[in-house]
């Protein structure tokens, strides 16, 4: 398949959210027709609510820094669904990502044809095995996988991961993970088996129970709580300078790539995770951890580009950090463009965030589970928010932005990570 018949081929199969289907049968039976190229390289797996990406780009900088070959997986995209695979920190071309993808679907298509599925596999179990598949072909020593959804029944479990992480845990996904945050932990922290090494961020207290007792069911001793910050200064826009101390080492004056308060937790969960690579017989020396947290990026958190400053908030927990954020570094008037997925608590993360904004810009994502820009206008009528304009298009959003925006003044676009992507295309073509 040329790489425009594989994005056609991967979108028939559904939307990776509204088509999904949680079990490992699919993903176990599509990598065995491949030659099971997860059992070519160790892994990480990293579960959690918020914070996941970022401490997956963090432990990968910190690898490379380190002279490893890795492989990273994470999701969604943005822009390209190729920036979900990187190798050593490039991610993989649209002629490779095409040619894995189509001995994956040849695979897929074998095991109806010969009745060992009844449907083919999921969009997120398709491109799950791409990346096994090409992180094999490139020799990779070790991937660092993010979870898609959940945990226990997501498609990268099935690599065993024998390092594995959770970061904070919050109320997401409820339609698939469960009301309560203790049922939300239960799923996630469920990637903890025996012999795993488990390293846990900081947790509500509900959330730690729950991950405590299924480290103890699987007799892991998890690596929470045994950790020490302290913060030394933070720039204008919000990148902290940080010393950590773990039970194994030392990190003096760390300052962060990636901006916001909230990264700090997620810095120290990475420390942790190559420190017990390291004590698995990895050679991570303390200069590449230091070195790998300074120069982590990820896109699409708190990213500041052409002077737009971009978060997929996505959740009220989400939400929340952004607020903090704005609360603690922006000191301008500030045009809150916002959009999100109409399953998301579109409420309390309007009550956390639209008070932020001088002005509002509310929009619809190119997405079937987009909220429409009218739902979010009756959400912020009845908050009786002032200054909310509604537009119908994202570009019409940016344009409609920067005529209200005031000098000095910030535009802010927010809601969900598939906004950002549009809003990251819109302003690639126009600079």
């Amino acid at each position: 398949m040329e790489f425009s018949e594989t994005l056609s081929y991967l979108l028939s199969l559904g939307h990776e959210t509204l088509a999904i289907k949680l079990g490992l049968r699919n993903t176990e039976l599509l990598l065995a027709e491949l030659g099971n190229p997860h059992h070519s390289f160790a892994s990480v797996q990293i579960a959690g609510t918020n914070g996941k990406g970022s401490t997956a780009v963090m432990l990968d900088s910190i690898c490379r820094q380190a002279g490893m070959r890795t492989g990273l997986f994470t999701s969604p995209h943005l822009i390209s669904i190729t920036e979900r695979i990187k190798i050593s920190g490039c991610e993989l071309s649209p002629p490779e990502f095409a040619e894995h993808a189509t001995r994956v679907r040849t695979a897929a298509e074998s095991l109806v044809a010969q009745g060992k599925l009844q449907a083919l596999p999921t969009f997120f179990e398709h491109v799950t095995a791409i990346a096994f598949l090409a992180f094999k072909e490139a020799n990779v020593e070790l991937a660092i996988l993010e979870t898609g959804l959940g945990g226990r029944l997501d498609a990268t479990t099935v690599a065993g991961a024998r390092v594995v992480a959770i970061t904070p845990i919050a109320l997401d996904h409820q339609d698939y993970l469960g009301a309560t945050l203790a049922e939300i932990a239960a799923e996630k922290a469920a990637i903890i088996k025996p012999g795993t090494t488990a390293i846990i961020a900081a947790q509500l207290e509900e959330a730690s129970n729950v991950i405590r007792r299924r480290a103890a069911e699987c007799e892991v001793e998890p690596s929470l709580d045994d950790y020490a910050i302290s913060i030394q200064a933070a720039t204008a826009d919000g990148r902290f300078t940080v010393t950590f101390e773990t039970k194994h080492g030392r990190y003096e004056s760390v300052r962060l790539g990636l901006r916001g308060r909230h990264q700090i937790e997620n810095a120290a969960t990475a420390i942790r995770i190559a420190e017990a690579l390291s004590q698995q017989g990895w050679k991570i020396p303390p200069v590449a951890i230091a070195t790998g947290i300074e120069m982590a990026e990820h896109a699409g958190r708190l990213e500041v580009l052409d002077g737009y400053l971009l978060d997929g908030a996505h959740n009220p927990s989400a939400a929340r950090t952004l607020r903090g954020y704005l609360d603690e570094f922006i000191k301008v008037p500030l045009t809150l463009v916002f959009g999100a997925m109409r399953d998301k608590n579109l409420v309390e993360m309007a009550a956390i965030l639209f008070p932020a904004a001088t002005q509002l810009v509310l929009t619809q994502v190119a997405n079937p589970r987009s909220a429409s820009a009218a739902e979010l206008y009756e959400i912020a009528s009845a908050m009786a928010v002032p200054n909310v304009l509604v537009t119908h298009s994202l570009s019409e959003a940016l344009a409609r932005a920067n005529e209200v925006t005031s000098t000095p003044g910030l535009v802010c676009i927010t809601g969900s990570l598939y906004l950002l992507g549009e809003a990251k295309a819109l302003i690639n073509d126009s600079m």
